[in-house]
């Protein structure tokens, strides 16, 4: 025994070491021999199979994509996983000893770049070992963030090296991997658009240089590298047999630089910050569906319903002004964050009216919980700011919830599971938040004197004009895009994939509310944000669409200010005016449209520049009340900068994360798939027009699935739709196209945006749209009538297509505009037409005679039919063949109208109808419909569809 213990090391005794450049060297190694060996072994056994892509094999295509040569065969995909995970030691380590080449005292990119490294390093196994083969969308979704994520660490990694060799190759290899990206794209179109032989071979030699480049830069790291000694330390003197190599002084050095990565930063503290990010999910969730669901009684009463009172129970916060309530909710917050769970559980109740009800409880609960939890955050140094940006990513994440689920948010009541929600799921999770939800302790640190608080309507207003321009211009990712939308050609914007441009800069506004507050409330930035309000409502397309991003990131970046504003005061009286005042803005922003249906609504018809000049006027006495009072985070240098830090820290976190997840989605949603009809063989077209009442049906349930699956079982080709512009607060700010179009494969158009102040006509149609124009009808007492003039390009012929709405019945003088307005378009065409329409006329009666005229040169699709009101189809100068009326279900109040038309034959149609039988059969209508039908949808009023010579 004695022996032994004579041969072991003394304690801190090094028993090992080696130059830190053999960290680089076996990176550079096993990452490049995974790649080399995998493309050798492929183009060995499998190379016509890896070469052949969807298009093309070989001769044409003679090198192999990435993805194919690695994940598509065995053994290269075997070999390939396992040097990549003997590759994850030395990259970890890679990662450690870059952030500690780089830190240095108070720096804190050091510690992103880091994070950025890990979390790339993950999304990296993601795309190696779920392979395309396995699930094509996922391999390419963790590709995709990989691709994002390489942004930050490539130009994280120039920014932060010092002077030398390092830095120099670099810049090249940085610079040479953004660089190919050019070419790669190119090519990809080439290939996946054009169906160029060939191009997908180029297309593979950049991305294989991409990889190259992308393992170059890494190895770049020996340069930093070989100035390290890397040492294993006996800290208790346990090993024997191996004598000191030198002392381990640098022991303690390392320990504390290590420490510096997580400065500020805890695992409790993280999931706390998640627990108020979700909260605050839930919250923009239930708050944002209230609009929706009263919105579907004013639909049927056709005017003031008496369910529009339940908006105001937002201003519940006003009940914290009794002593026992506010005791009650500060001291169990948990009971208002479980409360505000009512409004996700209202799916369970069946009745329109009951859930109503049942969702204006959980928005009671919602804003007493908000209320509640920035009460006096002032007491703890940046507490405040740590609330406030986790409100703000809760806000960010409803908003990409609606992206990926096509504008409807996945835990609204008008959800359930059988049209795509996720309410089980939103419940069980807001249930373990609320429950884990905790009440900061209440300290006496930089607790604002009373005489120092200036007065709270300042706060409250800010609050109002904050909470009102994000709940209606940003709680959907295409609002801001149909603001600006002009029709076709595209010379702007669109939903996907540049909703997630609108979201990205709601991240990036986060982000300047954490570390330039002072900028971001200051009487300049609200400047140049109110100039981006103005250029968003003064111009379309592009122009438009900056002058909104710049009002999105303005919007976000000050929300910390507010709320921190607005937390001195008692909640009772800030956040229940602020309410109070957000409420009659949405009063406002719905008048400004249904002008024609409510007491006093022509004082604010067509106004949404009145509204918006307002909301921006609030925001400015905001920040006047910002400047009143001061903010927080006044202690000592050493606890304000560890909470700042930790803020920080957590919001990059979630904004890259979130970042990243937006590209995905947005990449997922984009199609390369050109539209195709249904019958392309026999030249056939067709239409539908359909009034979907906003896209709910008559038991509130969100219809746009079923809407769906009746339009691809009819074959529809093209469908005008009417009553489908819902981007308004109390609609929902929802596109009911996005869904429809995607899953149909159809192109889109919106129709007049919601700054037009129409109740919306929209366009869908299987053949390209070559050019569209948005009109208003003269409407001067009454709604406004919109109306969609496209021309297509049916089959390589030139057919116009007009959707249009008529004004309602009780204004003569509007209709009778709006007619002598459609029938000029109509008449100025020399195209093909059909217009499908909502008319509000009888047949062969009235306004009827001047639509079909010598002027319009247009035919009714069915003189016959006297049983109609309001849809009608007419044509001209095209081959009628056939003619349907489909029954609604319960979707709507309208029917289904449909005809088929046939392209490039004798246009001469007769009114002569002819038995199904002497009917080519590629011209009939789908069997499904008969007799019952399917899903409550079936041919009526006929009973069965008209043919026509």
């Amino acid at each position: 025994m004695s022996s032994l213990s004579e041969k072991r090391n003394r304690p801190g005794s090094v028993v090992a070491s080696a130059n830190g450049k053999w960290v680089s060297y076996a990176h550079t190694a096993f990452a490049g021999y995974a790649f080399l060996s995998a493309l050798v072994l492929g183009m060995t056994l499998h190379f016509h199979k890896i070469v052949r892509n969807e298009f093309y094999g070989y001769p044409d295509e003679w090198f192999p994509s990435v993805s194919a040569a690695i994940g598509d065969r065995y053994p290269e995909r075997s070999v390939f996983q396992i040097f990549i995970a003997v590759t994850a030691g030395p990259r970890f380590a890679l990662i450690f000893l870059t952030y500690l080449v780089n830190a240095k005292p108070g720096a804190f990119f050091p510690k992103v770049h880091a994070i950025v490294g890990l979390i790339r390093t993950f999304t990296c196994g993601g795309w190696v070992y779920i392979t395309s083969t396995d699930d094509h969308d996922w391999h390419d979704i963790f590709m995709i963030a990989y691709m994002l994520l390489t942004i930050p660490w490539t130009i994280g990694g120039i920014k932060i090296s010092a002077k030398g060799k390092a830095l120099k190759w670099r810049k090249f290899f940085g610079i040479a991997f953004y660089v190919m990206i050019i070419p790669l794209v190119y090519f990809f179109i080439q290939h996946k658009i054009n169906h160029v032989p060939g191009a997908y071979t180029t297309y593979a030699f950049c991305e294989w240089s991409l990889i190259f480049f992308d393992i170059a830069y890494d190895a770049v790291s020996v340069f930093d590298f070989s100035a390290f000694e890397i040492r294993v330390i006996d800290m208790n003197g346990i090993t024997a047999g191996f004598p000191p190599v030198g002392k381990s002084s640098s022991h303690r050095d390392l320990k504390v630089k290590d420490a510096g990565l997580l400065t500020g930063f805890t695992i409790g503290g993280l999931l706390r910050f998640t627990i108020s990010v979700y909260n605050s999910f839930v919250f923009w969730s239930v708050l944002t569906s209230l609009g929706v669901l009263i919105w579907y009684f004013p639909l049927w009463y056709m005017g003031i319903s008496g369910y529009e009172v339940t908006l105001l129970s937002s201003i519940a916060p006003l009940l914290l002004g009794l002593p026992f309530a506010a005791i009650l909710f500060d001291k169990f917050p948990q009971i208002a964050q479980l409360g505000q769970l009512i409004g996700v559980a209202a799916y369970l109740v069946p009745g329109p009216s009951d859930r109503l009800l049942t969702v204006t409880a959980g928005v009671m609960f919602g804003t007493i919980a908000l209320s509640i939890e920035f009460w006096n955050v002032t007491a703890r140094p940046f507490l405040g700011l740590s609330k406030a940006t986790a409100f703000s990513i809760g806000f960010i994440v409803s908003v990409i919830a609606k992206f990926a689920f096509y504008a409807n948010n996945p835990i609204w009541p008008i959800m359930h599971e059988e049209n795509g929600g996720w309410n089980k799921t939103g419940l069980a999770l807001g249930v373990v938040a609320a429950i884990l939800t905790t009440r900061p302790q209440a300290g006496t640190v930089d607790v604002v004197p009373s005489s120092r608080r200036g007065c709270f309507v300042w706060s409250s207003c800010g609050l109002a004009g904050l909470i009102f321009n994000l709940h209606s211009l940003l709680s959907d990712s295409s609002t801001l895009i149909y603001w600006v939308w002009s029709g076709y050609p595209v010379t702007g914007p669109l939903p996907v994939p540049h909703g997630a441009v609108t979201i990205f800069a709601m991240t990036l506004g986060v982000y300047i509310g954490v570390v330039a507050r002072s900028f971001s409330s200051s009487w300049t930035a609200f400047a140049i944000a109110s100039i981006g309000a103005t250029v968003l409502y003064s111009f379309e397309n592009w122009t438009g669409y900056i002058g909104g991003l710049v009002l999105t990131v303005y919007l976000l970046s000050i929300v910390p200010a507010f709320l921190e504003s607005a937390s001195i005061h008692h909640p009772g009286r800030t956040f229940g005016f602020a309410f109070f005042l957000y409420d009659l803005l949405v009063l406002a922003h719905v008048w400004v449209v249904a002008y024609a249906f409510v007491p006093g609504g022509p004082l604010l018809r067509e106004r949404t520049d009145i509204v918006l000049a307002i909301a921006m006027l609030l925001i400015g006495l905001g920040v006047y009340g910002v400047g009143k009072v001061p903010t927080s985070g006044s202690s000592s240098a050493k606890s304000n900068s560890i909470n700042f830090y930790k803020v920080r820290s957590f919001a990059l976190i979630f904004l890259t994360s979130l970042s990243a997840l937006v590209a995905s989605v947005a990449y997922k949603r984009m199609s390369t798939e050109t539209p195709k009809p249904y019958n392309p063989d026999s030249k056939l077209m067709t239409v539908g027009i359909w009034t979907i009442h906003f896209g709910l049906d008559n038991d509130m349930w969100a219809s746009e699935v079923r809407m769906r699956d009746a339009i691809r079982d009819l074959e529809l080709d093209v469908v005008g739709l009417l009553e489908s512009d819902t981007q308004r607060i109390i609609m929902g700010n929802r596109d009911l196209t996005q869904q429809i179009a995607e899953d149909l494969g159809m192109y889109v158009d919106y129709g007049p945006g919601p700054n037009k102040h129409t109740w919306g006509a929209a366009l869908l149609s299987k053949f390209p749209i070559l050019n569209s124009t948005h009109h208003l009808l003269p409407s001067p007492v009454g709604e406004l009538a919109p109306a969609i003039h496209a021309t297509l390009d049916v089959y390589g012929t030139p057919i116009d297509v007009v959707v249009f709405h008529s004004g309602q019945e009780e204004d003569v003088e509007d209709r009778r505009l709006q007619t002598a307005g459609v029938t000029e378009i109509m008449a100025s065409s020399s195209n093909p037409l059909i217009l499908l329409s909502y008319l509000v006329t009888k047949p062969l009666e009235g306004n009827y005679n001047t639509y079909v005229s010598e002027k319009s040169r247009m035919h009714d699709i069915d003189p016959s039919d006297w049983d109609r009101w309001c849809e009608y189809i007419l044509y001209r100068d095209i081959k009628r063949v056939a003619y349907a009326r489909v029954s609604r279900s319960t979707i709507t109040d309208t029917e289904i109208q449909t005809g088929k038309f046939v392209i490039g034959v004798d246009p001469t149609s007769s009114n002569v109808q002819i038995p199904e039988s002497q009917v080519p059969k590629e011209y009939h209508y789908p069997a499904m419909f008969r007799g019952e039908g399917v899903r409550g949808h079936r041919y009526h009023v006929f009973d069965e569809p008209r043919y026509f010579q």
